[in-house]
């Protein structure tokens, strides 16, 4: 069975750092883009980042020089580093992964809260 499974998120204090973890499993294929999107409360969905297969990464402006996304293909998991959080950095965030012809896949979401 095919799977995403995001871990890593928590409460943090402005300008601090968390690291967000995407492990897939049940992917036959090497060749996949994996991107972070994050839903707020209110509902609003933004694609954060980006990598493809071979490793050429994406940012959001409203990220940039603050996240880095990276991908052990060994491992099969991507992660995104969280660094100078901001509380418009809260919000639920999900790994999905996406190949030629096929629906994404979407993992379950991890809740990242930056307390001001």
């Amino acid at each position: 069975q095919e799977q995403l499974v995001e871990s890593g998120g928590g409460l943090v204090q402005a300008g601090g750092s968390l690291r967000l973890s995407c492990v897939a499993s049940g992917i036959t294929s090497s060749i996949y883009a994996i991107a972070w999107h994050r839903q707020d409360s209110g509902n609003t969905r933004e694609l954060v980042a980006s990598i493809s297969s071979n490793g050429l990464a994406n940012y959001a402006d409203s990220v940039k020089g603050r996240f880095t996304i990276s991908r052990d293909t060994a491992k099969s998991t991507v992660y995104l580093q969280m660094n100078s959080l901001k509380p418009e950095d809260t919000a639920v965030y999900y790994c999905t992964l996406s190949r030629n012809g096929r629906s994404p896949l979407w993992g379950q979401g991890t809740q990242v809260t930056v307390s001001s």
